[in-house]
């Protein structure tokens, strides 16, 4: 092994009771002998747990679409795609960078005419793009796994279909594999060019103010309305409803979903309005994840209530005592103008001054995308998805092939294929599956390899150290510098009372851990404490306004946790690689948002 070098891929020993992990993905997923001598960085941001087998969709589908988008569509200058291995049921990345500068200036003369043509008519695009997402969206809800009954219904006949309905089995599974490739196409579509201009953006800041801190240059383009908070503004209306209908004293601190829906029916014409309101913002509203779309038992708020129903006490609470809970957009607003004007004062030249409009302009005018993007892709659809193939194991566990639903989570998705193939032949011949024998025992052993490989600490970093790590996409979404890399290496020389991140939302506050390592249990969360977490998620937005801080351990100044911090005026240190680590819940921490550092107190 290299003198600096974190482990190689070749090293990494299978987790005792794990063995035969490999069989839950595909082959092009295993690390190769000459993955050893590349950088590979652990993506707990996307992948913070282990992937059970069907998940790994989640990684190789939108992998296909991002480096499609930049290297093949749009031929971004200096970077191909994103290549992808899996170990012991974690996912590592590493980028494909193009280093020949011949390379990079014929790639940007096509960059230049592609991209040119989406930022040039940006309005226009983002509106065709709503059509299509919300398009694809209606076609996953449309999608309907088959009856198989005794006979056919009389119309297959009568209306001369001909075309039995077990064929529609594996048809209609494809159909949902296949709009989820064309969502993550669409996705990266727009995604990529955004980031595209924030990178160009954050660089020329960095060149032209040297002293400029990266949360200053992200705080230039906050105070935005997006969609993703949406969900959160739905859940105040609730409260104010509750408010204004006498039904606050239902809603209280702890208090579990069902029996205050319970309690509700109850109560009469009152309960009656607001549980139909209740209704009403569940679609489309409530399609929101706990997590960040990438497994499938991260579920939606639709699914269960549990995140919104711990916000609603406190909402009703503010509510009731007349506080204003709008986000502090128009401040934020102000903020923004104020600092670019100062910024843009420093300026000698008019060219500079024209240019820094320019990059300036168009981050404000991708901005929605960026975040918006987020609720109706891995958020609407992606439950949608999960919910059809969810109802294909419903299928399989009805026809006896498999024990429960969700245990088709447990098969790769050309397994389900051949699962589903067993029934289309078991209906058509009158006989009897055979998965049973074949399914249940190897869903019982990935069961048993994934709770294994839970208790695996995937080391941050695998492979040979990179002479140099300035990727700014990497730094600005992952938080991932050379800084990073040296404390990843042991080189960090704070004392373990202290955890040092990206400053990436304002402020100093004192306050109680809450360390959530499951997203699912984001509902332990109580008001005014500190929230530490690997990362957060977007549908998290209701619990900012009840903690006092967040800290993560991954993230940089644009990622999710650092933007809806700056919007909810909260502060947070992100990309700290260990806060989880050395951070207890209950011990009482500093987090210094100004400076990036959190420290342990007692």
């Amino acid at each position: 092994m290299p003198e600096r070098s974190f482990p190689l891929p070749s090293q990494i020993e299978a987790v005792p009771g794990a063995e035969g992990w490999e069989a839950m993905y595909p082959y092009f997923t295993r690390f190769q002998p000459e993955d050893d001598q590349r950088f590979w960085f652990y993506n707990s941001m996307h992948f913070p747990e282990v992937i059970p087998a069907f998940d790994g969709l989640t990684s190789e589908i939108p992998y296909t679409a991002i480096g499609a988008n930049t290297a093949r569509l749009f031929s971004f200058p200096t970077t191909m795609g994103i290549e992808y291995r899996i170990v012991n049921g974690r996912v590592y990345i590493t980028a494909n960078p193009v280093l020949d500068e011949a390379e990079q200036g014929r790639r940007f003369a096509a960059f230049q005419e592609r991209a040119g043509h989406y930022y040039g008519n940006w309005d226009r695009i983002y509106g065709e793009w709503q059509q299509r997402i919300e398009a694809l969206i209606a076609d996953i809800e449309a999608v309907e796994v088959p009856e198989l009954g005794e006979l056919d219904p009389l119309e297959v006949v009568t209306g001369g279909r001909g075309i039995a309905s077990n064929h529609y089995l594996r048809e209609n599974f494809h159909r949902c594999i296949d709009l989820y490739s064309k969502m993550w196409h669409h996705h990266t579509e727009l995604l990529m060019l955004g980031y595209g201009a924030y990178v160009v953006f954050f660089e020329f800041c960095k060149q032209a103010f040297p002293e400029m801190g990266d949360q200053m240059v992200a705080r230039m383009v906050a105070g935005m309305d997006v969609t993703m908070y949406r969900p959160d503004d739905e859940l105040k209306k609730l409260a104010a409803l509750a408010v204004e209908l006498d039904l606050g004293d239902l809603f209280v601190e702890g208090a579990e979903p069902a029996k205050v829906l319970a309690a509700l029916g109850e109560r009469g014409d009152a309960g009656a309005r607001w549980l139909a309101a209740l209704e009403a913002a569940k679609d489309p509203w409530f399609n929101v994840s706990v997590g960040d779309g990438f497994y499938h038992h991260h579920l939606s708020w639709a699914d269960d209530l549990t995140v919104p129903f711990a916000a609603l006490p406190r909402y009703v609470e503010q509510i009731a005592a007349g506080e204003d809970l709008t986000r502090p957009t128009e401040r934020l607003a102000e903020e923004r103008d104020r600092i670019a004007g100062q910024y843009r004062a420093l300026l000698d030249a008019e060219e500079e001054k024209a240019a820094f409009d320019q990059m300036l302009g168009l981050c404000r005018q991708v901005f929605p995308y960026i975040e918006s993007h987020k609720f109706y892709c891995e958020h609407w659809f992606t439950t949608r998805f999960f919910q059809k193939i969810r109802a294909f194991g419903a299928l399989l566990a009805e026809r006896g092939v498999l024990l429960t639903a969700d245990d088709v989570f447990h098969l790769r998705h050309v397994e389900v294929e051949d699962a589903l193939a067993d029934v289309q032949l078991a209906w058509a011949s009158g006989g009897t599956e055979l998965g049973a024998r074949h399914w249940q025992p190897i869903v019982a052993e990935r069961k048993r390899i994934v709770e294994a490989l839970s208790g695996w600490s995937p080391p941050p970093a695998l492979g040979a150290v990179p002479e140099a790590l300035n990727d700014p996409a990497v730094k600005m979404l992952w938080g991932i510098t050379q800084e990073t890399i040296e404390t990843w290496l042991g080189g960090d020389d704070d004392d373990e009372s202290t955890v040092r991140g990206y400053a990436a939302s304002p402020g100093v506050v004192e306050g109680v851990a809450r360390v959530l390592l499951n997203v699912n249990d984001i509902g332990q969360i109580r008001e005014g404490e500190v929230l530490v977490c690997p990362v957060t998620a977007p549908s998290w937005g209701p619990v900012f306004g009840k903690i006092a801080a967040a800290v993560s351990d991954i993230g940089g100044t644009m990622s999710h946790a650092a933007i809806v911090a700056r919007e909810y005026g909260m502060p947070a240190v992100v990309g700290t690689g260990m806060a989880t680590a050395r951070i207890r819940t209950g011990d009482r921490v500093r987090v210094d948002g100004d400076r990036g550092v959190v420290t342990v107190l007692s």
